[in-house]
């Protein structure tokens, strides 16, 4: 069996050292060119190659989003990026452009080229077409079924990366206008305004409507999704937070190593997709694996997304000897609320809060201020970057 990627999003360096830490392969950034995140804050050429430079210390892999849909004005200065990013030694680009496919292929560089879900490939013939053009991987649509994947594979013989977790679009893999028509945003180019998130207000009724996909989620399908030949999982999420990079691919990671090793158990699945569900303020599934969504799938009439408040703390440093562990904190807790500490190489660890301190060693009973620093004693040995959540589930109530 092909080595199995877990490929994490990475919107800055903070975020890409986490993704590695948490357990992702490979990570996908954006370049302050040519990306589709204009929002996010991206990578200067300089941090692309401190960011390869770390990675390839780990033996992981770095993949630069060249994917924006190109104008004739963004065609000023390509070849020269994509020169500068074989000199910061990426591992691939991923790109749906045909020009940017065949400048990469004239230039003869070293890196690899992925096709972009942007190409919303569907199909083997398509496969073949872009095989054809050098593209040694295919991120397929979200879209793509069961079925759909397993004959791309067998026709193409290419590797394969699909989504596994992350916003979906209400359009056919971000094939959409609506930002364009009315924001004057383009969508393919870096400036979705979201419109799918919007609210609308039917006319002559108090109703509200939205067009808003649910989060998909694919837990329950990743064993298949192993044996039909997917050679990469990839999480969506280049603007989300540390916390949500480090939750999600935690997960993952534990699930994608307990299949391979023939371990993980449907109590275990439970408890990952609650974990899983917690993270993020919109409610997930499957979506195309099996069948087409149904209106389950979607929301429609209206929907509460509530701010996640799970995230309690990160750990800057931790004294064995003393046992004191300091936490830079990210939302309120206090005296006695049970919590809980996970890591990479850290088994979930219950903790009741008691005896919080202070930068200046004084008691307190509230952290309530973000980003504050404070001390905790804690037994159990914690290593910096680990993470303090809220307790909502106890873990061996699963097993």
């Amino acid at each position: 069996m092909s080595k199995i990627e877990l490929l994490a999003p990475a919107g800055d360096l903070e975020r890409l050292k986490i993704a590695f830490l948490y357990g992702a392969d490979a990570v996908y950034i954006g370049g302050q060119e040519f990306s589709l995140r204009a929002n996010a804050k991206n990578f200067s050429l300089e941090e692309i190659k401190k960011s390869c430079d770390y990675a390839h210390n780990l033996n992981k892999k770095v993949y630069v989003t060249v994917n924006i849909v190109f104008h004739n004005k963004n065609l000023d200065g390509l070849d020269k990026y994509l020169k500068k990013l074989d000199e910061c030694h990426i591992d691939a680009i991923i790109a749906s452009d045909i020009v940017v496919l065949t400048m990469a292929k004239k230039l003869n560089v070293s890196y690899e080229v992925h096709l972009s879900t942007q190409a919303s490939t569907l199909n083997y013939g398509q496969g073949l077409f872009y095989k054809d053009l050098g593209v040694t991987r295919l991120v397929l649509a979200r879209e793509a079924s069961k079925n759909d994947i397993k004959r791309i594979k067998e026709e193409t013989n290419l590797e394969l990366e699909c989504f596994i977790h992350g916003a979906m679009c209400t359009s056919i893999s971000g094939k959409c206008i609506l930002s364009n028509y009315c924001t004057n945003r383009d969508s393919n180019r870096g400036g979705c305004a979201q419109i799918c998130r919007w609210v609308f207000d039917l006319e002559n009724t108090s109703q509200a409507f939205s067009i808003t996909p649910k989060d998909l989620n694919m837990v329950p399908y990743i064993k298949e999704m192993i044996e039909i030949g997917v050679n990469s999982f990839k999480v969506e999420g280049r603007m989300r937070s540390v916390y949500y990079i480090a939750t999600v691919i935690n997960v993952y990671r534990n699930i994608i190593d307990k299949i391979l090793n023939n371990t993980l158990t449907d109590n275990e699945c439970k408890y990952y997709l609650d974990i899983l569900n917690r993270c993020a303020n919109r409610d997930s599934t499957p979506q195309f694996f099996k069948s087409l969504p149904t209106r389950k799938e979607q929301y429609f009439l209206g929907r509460e997304e509530i701010s996640n408040q799970d995230f309690l703390g990160i750990v800057l440093d931790y004294d064995e000897k003393s046992k004191m562990a300091t936490i830079e904190q990210r939302n309120y807790f206090k005296e006695g609320d049970i919590v809980e500490f996970f890591g990479p190489n850290l088994e979930t660890y219950t903790y009741k809060v008691h005896n919080i301190l202070n930068e200046n060693d004084e008691i307190i009973d509230v952290a309530r201020h973000p980003k504050m620093i404070v001390k905790l004693k804690i037994d159990k040995k914690l290593e910096k970057l680990d993470m303090m959540r809220i307790k909502v589930f106890d873990k061996d109530t699963y097993l």
